[in-house]
This record gives C-alpha cells, structure tokens and sequence, in this order.
C-alpha cells in the first residue's frame, strides 16, 4: 500500500471550505454555521441559498430582491423546451435533465467568467432546473409545459410546474423543507466533480453537467427512488419484517464484492460519513408523517416505520437522508423516477455555492499511485510476433 494513499480517498482532505460541516460521529450538519434542523423547520430555500453563497442569512430587503431574480429567471428559452420535446420518451429524467442543463449554456446571457457574471448564471440556473425537471415531467407524459410563476416561491413553483395547479401550504411547506435539507453536504461526488470542472476555470453550466453526470450514478444517486420501489414492494408494515430478514439473509450469502453493488443494500440505510442516524433524516420522518396523512397514503408512512424498527433492531446501519424523503415524494404525487432529479433541483444551491468558493482557486490535479508492470524494453511489432514484413504498398 502506498504510503498517504486511501482507497476511493475516503476521509482525504481536498480543499477548505467555509461553507458546510458533516459531523459523521456526531451525527451533526450544519451550513455556514447554522444546525440543518433549526434551517429546515424556519428558514426558506431562498434563504439557504443566500445564505450557503454569501455567507449569512439575508435580510428582508435581500431576500426580496433574491426571490424576485430568481422568480424571474426561471423561464426557459423556447429552443430548449422545442428540444426537450424531441427527447426520447424512455429516457431517465435525470438524462433529459442533464442535456437540457448543457444546452441552457448557449443561451445564457452572461458568460463571462467574473464574479458578477458568474453569480447571475447561478442564481438563473438555480430557478431554470426547476423549470426543466418541470417541464419533462409534463412533455414526457405528452402535456405541454406549465410557464413557472414568478410571483411564488421556488417550492411552490416547482410544485404548480409539476402539476399545473397551484399547491397548497402544506405541499409547499413540505417541499420547501426537502429543498433545503437536499440543499449542501459538502464534498460528496457531485459537489467534487463539480469543483474540479470549475477549478479548470469552466463555466457554470459545464460544472453543474458534470455534477448531474456524478448524481446519476446509483453509488451517489438513486437511492430515494430506490427506498420507494422498496416500500411499495414491501406493500404493508405487517411485511416488513420478513421482508428485511430475507434481505439481510440474502446479503449474508454475498461475497464482498457482491455486497458492494448498489442494488444489493437496503436502499436508505449507510453512508459513506455518517455512523450514527444522519441529523437530516429526524426532520423528513416528521415531514413526510404529515405529508402522508394529509395525502391519504399514511400506510406508506406505516411501513416505512416499521422498516426503521427492523432496521435498528437488526443491524447498526444508520438511516440517511433517502429514507424519509421517499414518504415526502410519494406524499406529494411525484412519480418515483423524477426522485433523483428533484434531488438536483435543491443540490445546485450546494453546487452553486462550491463554485463560486473554488472559482479563481488552484486547478485541481491529485496523483496517481502506479501499481503497474516495472520498467521493461520496447520490442517493435516484428519481434513481438516473428512477423514478416508488411508488403510495401503502391
């Protein structure tokens, strides 16, 4: 083993950051300061983002204008949306999503890379995935895109372009706390990839890409669409017993490499940091509780419960964020695979905010430990195989 090396460089330190801090012993996370518990029960994901890219929590005044900004900006270029169109419909949302993201780069109005500019196409971006994984929800299921309502907040209009209606306060509330509690947590694999592309001093919508290309993969993403499919599978919190005993059973049986593959975990459970309950997760429980009940589907609440009491009775894996937020999206009528993708939609205020922090920074260049052949002599084609000469050519 080379000396400093760690495989996948787990708890290697990249960068400083002032930005978020991930206490995985102590089961703590907080942005800029402030306790994730205490932001996601008061603040609004307008906040957070003021707060996460400049440091403190706006005043009325700030918050007016960023509101207003990004109310504004959420609207998409209609070449966009006349692409989006010829998507396929069979497509991932995340993969619609990630295209559409690149392509909103040709028609973005600052492309400088100053700090002025750079923050605009931030704030901009910020509102436009809204719009995007809005407007696939509806052309994917042949219905035109709903045009974003500048006047509401982004949890609400995220919620009305979803399903064209106006959302009640309870829908509203509870995605306004999924925002912010999805909002940052720090250097994780999209937020990384996002930091690298920046510090190669590339633009905004090329790091965001990049950090969507990162989300996609199941070892960071998925997870939430995962514990859904779990739930409903399960069907009933009588089942959920069973259910995770012959899953557990079934692990048991794997080889190491085989337990490391996304889809032969139990899909909410573990995380690369954390060893105790991940905090965020406490606040969704309660959340999606309400949501589920207002909603008319608590059985999913149920069995979600009954699946933590098998979980912590039978293993010492700690619930992460995925777990709950699952019962919040079913709760609010979003299909199982756009999970990831709205997932996105309140990350990119994390991602935002780790590129405006790293632009201007060093260029990301870690090493590679070489384990491979030691030095050896070149042999030409000929020697290699005891060829005849190639006939000459006319």
């Amino acid at each position: 083993m080379t000396v400093g090396f760690e495989q996948g460089l787990r708890d290697v330190i990249a960068v400083e950051s002032t930005i978020c801090q991930v206490d995985g012993a102590g089961g703590r996370l907080r942005y800029r300061g402030y306790e994730i518990g205490d932001l996601a029960a008061g603040a609004t994901f307008e906040e957070v983002v003021a707060l996460l890219w400049d440091g403190e929590l706006p005043d009325q005044e700030a918050l007016s204008d960023l509101r207003s900004a990004m109310g504004a900006g959420r609207a998409l270029p209609p070449e966009v949306t006349r692409a989006m169109e010829a998507y396929p419909r069979r497509v991932h949302p995340l993969e619609a999503v990630r295209t559409a993201i690149s392509h909103l780069a040709m028609y973005d109005p600052d492309r400088g890379t100053g700090e002025a500019p750079l923050r605009r196409t931030c704030l901009r971006l910020t509102g436009q995935i809204a719009s995007v994984v809005g407007a696939w929800r509806r052309i994917r299921d042949g219905q035109p895109p709903v045009a974003p309502h500048p006047a509401l907040s982004q949890a609400g209009d995220f919620l009305f372009m979803l399903g064209g209606a106006t959302p009640d306060r309870s829908a509203t509330e509870a995605m306004d706390a999924l925002l912010v509690l999805h909002a940052e947590h720090e250097l994780n694999a999209s937020t990384f990839a996002a930091r690298v592309v920046t510090a190669t001093f590339s633009d905004v919508h090329s790091a965001v890409t990049a950090a969507l290309g990162a989300l996609k993969g199941p070892r960071h993403g998925g997870a939430n669409e995962d514990v859904l499919a779990m739930l409903e599978e399960i069907g009933a919190p009588e089942r959920a017993e069973a259910y995770i005993s012959a899953r557990l059973a079934a692990r048991e049986r794997m080889t190491r490499a085989e337990r490391a593959e996304p889809r032969a975990r139990i899909p909410g459970w573990g995380h690369p940091v954390y060893t105790v309950d991940d905090p965020r997760a406490a606040h969704l429980r309660a959340v999606g509780r309400q949501v589920a009940v207002g909603a008319g589907v608590a059985a999913l609440a149920d069995t979600a419960e009954a699946v933590y009491r098998v979980m912590k009775a039978r293993t010492n894996l700690p619930v992460n964020v995925d777990f709950f937020s699952a019962v919040v999206y079913r709760a609010l009528d979003i299909p199982i695979d756009l999970c990831t993708s709205i997932f996105a939609v309140a990350r990119i205020a994390g991602w935002c905010a780790h590129i405006i922090e790293q632009h201007g920074g060093r260029l990301i260049r870690p090493r590679a430990a070489y384990v491979g052949p030691a030095p050896r002599a070149f042999l030409p084609l000929q020697a290699r195989v005891g060829a005849r000469p190639a006939p000459a050519r006319s």
